[in-house]
C-alpha cells in the first residue's frame, strides 16, 4: 500500500484511516517509509494514522533543536485540530514525542516510543564518519540493523547524501548537542501517561539499559523487547511489533 504525501500550509505529512489520531515521528536519519508497516496496519484498526515530516533540515540553525520540534510538532496538531494524541516515535522522534508531552501535556492520550532519543545518545556510534567514505557509511548504517541486510542501499545511499551535504551535517551535528541538552531524566517521573516501550534486544544506539531505564522512571510505562532487532523496532520486525502495540492499546482501552 502506498500513500501520497499531502501538503497543506507549512506541513508535509502521510495520512491514513478513520479514529484516534496515531502521530509517528520519524528520527534523524528515518524516512517517512520506515513506518510502512504501521501505517498500513493501523489505519484498519480504528486509528487515523499520520506521519508529518519533521523540518530536520529546513529550520534555521538556531531553531535546530529538540524544542523547536516539539513546538512544530505542537502547531501541527493545533492545524489539524485534534483533541487528543497518541504519539509514537523512533529515536529522535521518541524524543520529539517526550519532549513535547512534557510541554503540551493535555493532548497526549499515550506515548509509544522505540530506540528513543533522550536519556543517552550514541549517534553515529560517537563519531561522524569521514565525508565521501560510502563503505564506512553503509558500515554505519548497517549497524543500526540486527541483520545488516535491512539496511538497503537506498537507505545506505541516503546516510550518505546527509553526510557528504553541509548543510545537512551541520544541523545532524547540532541535533544531536540539542539532544545531549534536552536530557529527559528530571522530566519523566512528573509525566504520568499510559507509555508503551518497544526495544530491540540487540540496539547498539541505545542500548537495552537505556529502555530499562526509560521503563523504571515513567510512572505508567511498560516494556516490551523484540529479540534479533536493533534500533528500528517498527523496520527489522513490523508483525511483531505491530502485535506488541495493538495488544498494549486493547488492554489499556486507548
Amino acid at each position: 500500500m502506498t500513500h501520497c504525501l499531502k501538503k497543506e500550509k507549512n506541513y508535509s505529512y502521510i495520512e491514513a484511516g478513520e479514529g484516534t489520531p496515531i502521530i509517528v515521528l520519524h528520527g534523524l536519519m528515518g524516512g517517512l517509509s520506515n513506518f510502512d508497516a504501521v501505517i498500513n496496519y493501523f489505519s484498519q484498526k480504528g486509528y487515523k494514522v499520520i506521519i508529518p515530516e519533521l523540518p530536520i533540515y529546513t529550520m534555521s540553525l538556531l531553531k535546530t533543536n529538540v524544542k523547536s520540534f516539539a513546538k512544530y510538532l505542537h502547531d501541527f496538531i493545533e492545524f489539524k485540530g485534534y483533541d487528543e494524541v497518541i504519539l509514537l516515535g523512533n529515536s529522535l522522534g521518541g524524543h520529539i514525542g517526550l519532549y513535547h508531552t512534557k510541554q503540551y501535556p493535555a493532548k497526549v492520550k499515550a506515548l509509544i516510543i522505540t530506540g528513543s532519543s533522550g536519556l543517552y545518545e550514541s549517534a553515529m556510534g560517537g563519531s561522524y564518519p569521514k565525508r565521501s567514505d560510502y563503505e564506512l557509511i553503509k558500515k554505519k548504517a548497517q549497524d543500526v540493523f540486527y541483520d545488516p541486510a535491512v539496511a538497503t542501499k537506498e537507505i545506505v545511499d541516503e546516510v550518505y547524501d546527509t553526510v557528504n551535504d553541509r548543510n545537512k551535517l551541520i544541523k545532524t551535528l547540532a541535533i544531536a548537542k540539542s539532544a545531549i541538552r534536552h536530557n529527559m531524566a528530571k522530566d519523566l517521573p512528573k509525566m504520568n501517561l499510559p507509555t508503551c516501550i518497544i526495544w530491540g534486544k540487540n540496539d547498539t544506539v541505545t542500548p537495552p539499559e537505556v529502555a530499562e531505564e526509560f521503563d523504571s522512571l515513567l510512572p505508567d510505562s511498560e516494556l516490551f523487547w523484540i529479540d534479533k532487532c536493533g534500533h528500528a523496532a517498527m523496520m527489522e520486525h513490523p508483525v511483531e511489533f505491530n502485535q506488541i502495540l495493538d495488544a498494549w492499546l486493547q488492554k489499556r482501552g486507548i
